[in-house]
């Protein structure tokens, strides 16, 4: 009797044996961790640890001394250039300033990935642009420029011109950054729209507590000291369980109006 058995699925995100250096300084060694399918992962650390290096890393703007890190098992830096590029495109990422061009409205901002990487004719990528305006809660402001509207509007279009096509992934770099607990509050619950609703898989560098305990499905924590990766779970399993002061002092601190399970 032949029995037919479901091969199990990997994670579409695996990170394995990776070493972070700047010149000879090491900065993270013998990183491990994977990312489900449209889960939210938090990266946490203190300042200086490596949260925005490990990013870099993930999205192909910095070479790993070693290890690797695979998407739907395959190696990103040792499958070669084209293959990595290719990947890249499946990539969406908002960058802790927005980075717009401060010449471009919104509107164009959001045009140029897709006129550098489909044949949509130009009618169909103004129609596009409006759209994943209109899904950060900003129609309207496809004719505005950066310096036109708020530091949380610029994020919140730095994040349309993110998934302008249709990433499989989304990276966020210390999205909350410079902003009130309002607007950062209405970013927490934007995210977490862009996952239900995409089915994205995310991953968000942040030390704001607020958002942690929010958006995280999971998280990791980089010690600085130890350099490497020393929790991985969820931040709340973790507040509940951790016997590590350091990740203890973190997820207490100015932790007041946060919800504690």
């Amino acid at each position: 009797m032949t029995m037919n058995v479901m091969p199990i699925e990997q994670p579409p995100i695996q990170v394995k044996h990776l070493d972070m250096a700047y010149g000879g300084t090491i900065v993270q060694k013998d990183i491990n961790f994977s990312v489900q399918k449209s889960e939210i992962l938090v990266i946490m650390g203190d300042s200086g640890c490596g949260k925005s290096t490990l990013m870099r890393h993930m999205v192909g703007l910095k070479k790993p001394v070693a290890g690797d890190i695979f998407y739907n098992n395959e190696p990103f830096w040792s499958g070669g250039i084209t293959q990595r590029e290719n990947r890249m495109r499946h990539f969406g990422v908002m960058y802790q300033s927005g980075a717009l061009w401060s010449s471009m409205t919104l509107a164009e901002n959001i045009s140029l990935p897709l006129q550098e990487y489909t044949t949509l004719t130009a009618k169909q990528i103004k129609e596009v642009a409006a759209f994943k305006l209109s899904l950060v809660g900003l129609a309207g402001y496809e004719d505005f420029y950066p310096a036109e509207i708020s530091g949380g509007m610029c994020k919140r279009a730095g994040i349309a011109r993110a998934i302008a096509l249709d990433p499989e992934i989304i990276f966020f770099d210390e999205p909350s950054a410079g902003l009130d607990p309002i607007s950062s509050k209405r970013l927490d619950d934007l995210i977490l729209a862009l996952r239900d609703g995409l089915g994205a898989t995310i991953i968000v560098v942040t030390h704001e507590l607020a958002s942690i305990f929010t958006i995280a499905d999971n998280a990791i924590f980089l010690d600085s000291e130890r350099k490497t990766l020393i929790a991985n779970a969820p931040p709340k399993e973790l507040l509940k369980h951790s016997t590590d002061a350091k990740i203890q002092r973190f997820l207490t601190r100015g932790a007041e109006g946060v919800i504690q399970p």
